[in-house]
């Protein structure tokens, strides 16, 4: 086993003052609005000796959507996107993760999003392990995948005199994760 996967295997927290789960989607078809989730919970059981042995689970609070405008916000916290009130919740759970090459995973498993599931496959990269000041190790992932929006529910729409649509129905999902192992006392 190489020395990365021995620093890799064991459980990791996502560190949510560090990791950013978003997005980003045209608007009127000429500019990228992008967004993410301030409340993020995420865990991940890395096994490399046997990569069957691994998951993940992110939960995503939908409320806390930010996309730095307040109205635009509220439009999506309501019935038109993602309906907070009813579904609070946007969660991923895996079923398979593989090691596609070196420091590069693909991590296949279940997004629902409106209480909608589709089976998705988000390539995710290792951009790094570090002990930080405090001693605390450290790993970062980073990923994007594209999806249909309309595929999970989200349907709004405004049509454009262009023929163009107001929101772009094809959103990429943007990981950028901090996570934290869990490791015994002394063990830093």
């Amino acid at each position: 086993m190489t020395d990365t996967a021995t620093t890799l295997s064991g459980d990791w927290d996502f560190d949510p003052q560090h990791t950013r789960i978003g997005f980003s989607a045209r608007h009127a078809m000429i500019t990228t609005v992008r967004g993410s989730f301030n409340e993020v919970e995420g865990h991940v059981h890395a096994d490399l000796e046997d990569m069957a042995n691994s998951h993940v689970e992110i939960t995503l609070k939908a409320a806390s959507v930010d996309t730095r405008t307040l109205q635009r916000d509220e439009h999506l916290r309501s019935a038109d996107f993602f309906d907070v009130e009813t579904y609070p919740d946007i969660t991923f759970v895996s079923s398979r993760v593989e090691e596609v090459e070196d420091n590069a995973y693909l991590v296949t498993g279940d997004l629902t999003i409106r209480n909608v599931t589709q089976t998705l496959s988000i390539p995710i990269a290792l951009t790094g392990v570090e002990r930080d000041a405090f001693g605390v190790l450290r790993a970062g992932f980073e990923g994007t995948r594209k999806v249909n929006r309309r595929d999970y529910g989200l349907q709004w729409n405004m049509a454009l005199d262009s023929g163009g649509v107001l929101v772009s129905e094809r959103i990429t999902l943007e990981f950028e994760i901090s996570a934290i192992k869990r490791e015994a006392d002394g063990d830093a």
